[in-house]
């Protein structure tokens, strides 16, 4: 018996909550309105894409997106390929990766480069509101440049 295993009093998660706009491309409907479900919670505005070309077209209505979270491998265009062409048109684009695949596997064949931000599916809620902030905190103008003291 006892209560239903909520959510705790929303603390956690709202501590790693934002405002800022992302889109989210996931080939696989479950997992991405999990994802889509827990960062709107967090106060994020989200997009959702079934893959890369859904996903341009979504960009193209005009909307700035502050962060991609794509899965890397998906039907008609990678996410690889995706982040690429959003990167060509704002160079402050934030990127986290999504895999079913561990981050060696893509980081050694030659998917991903070693320095991207990658979360391995299956993840905790908790675990992409973490790295979506830990992204998005790193990137874009705000952080001050190196060289002032």
């Amino acid at each position: 018996g006892g209560t239903p295993d909520a959510l705790p009093a929303g603390r956690p998660a709202a501590a790693q909550g934002g405002s800022e706009n992302i889109l989210l491309v996931e080939d696989e409907a479950p997992l991405r309105r999990v994802a889509v479900r827990v960062l709107k919670k967090a106060g994020y505005n989200v997009l959702e894409a079934g893959n890369g070309l859904e996903a341009l077209a979504k960009v193209d209505t005009g909307v700035h997106v502050h962060l991609l979270v794509t899965d890397v491998v998906m039907p008609m265009m990678g996410g690889r390929e995706l982040a690429t062409k959003l990167l060509e048109r704002d160079p402050d684009l934030a990127v986290l990766y999504l895999s079913g695949y561990t981050e060696n596997a893509i980081v050694h064949h030659g998917v991903l480069d070693a320095d991207i931000v990658f979360l391995q599916k299956p993840f905790h809620p908790d675990e992409l509101l973490r790295r979506v902030r830990q992204v998005l905190d790193r990137s874009g103008p705000r952080t001050p440049s190196p060289g002032k003291s």
